[in-house]
């Protein structure tokens, strides 16, 4: 949603970088942590044109070394920017993946691992788009909807969800 207006006004990697983090609030400040995303932005950006003449490098370890750059935002850029198979693993894909079974990980990065193993190479970009938008729509943090969820029968957290909802609605 901020990056119209932020490319708009710094279209380049060479703008970025010309800029100082503070320049770049006014239009990442609805993201949270703007002062800090600020700072890696434009840090990154540096190095992009030292570095890179300016090009977004296209390698997960090229992109773990630019600041503020973690492996989901890598996973990200490698899917979406370079149309890489990638599984990024974000709070959604997380709670997800664990609850429904495909993953029994403690990390997001042990998920990232055992989703490789279990989602077929081709579909991993498009795994990772389905286990958000199911988080977002249906498979919440804090009340998930198991009731109207298309993977209740296959899901082994929806029993105990569904369990507990039926206590609540008999409690009020």
């Amino acid at each position: 949603m901020v990056t119209p207006a932020l490319f708009a006004r710094y279209p380049t990697a060479e703008a970025m970088a010309a800029a100082e983090p503070h320049d770049l609030e006014p239009y990442i400040k609805t993201c949270g942590l703007f002062t800090t995303k600020g700072k890696n932005i434009v840090a990154a950006s540096r190095l992009i044109v030292e570095h890179h003449g300016g090009m977004v490098p296209h390698t997960m370890d090229e992109l773990l070394e630019l600041p503020g750059v973690g492996r989901k935002t890598a996973n990200v850029v490698l899917a979406v920017g370079f149309d890489q198979d990638a599984i990024a693993v974000d709070t959604h894909v997380f709670r997800v993946a664990n609850r429904t079974g495909l993953t029994r990980a403690k990390t997001p990065a042990q998920t990232e691992r055992q989703l490789m193993k279990v989602v077929p190479k081709p579909e991993w970009s498009h795994a990772h788009h389905w286990l958000i938008h199911h988080g977002r729509e249906v498979c919440h943090a804090r009340n998930p909807e198991c009731a109207r969820c298309v993977l209740v029968d296959l899901c082994p957290s929806a029993k105990r969800f569904l369990r507990a909802e039926r206590v609540a609605r008999r409690a009020r």
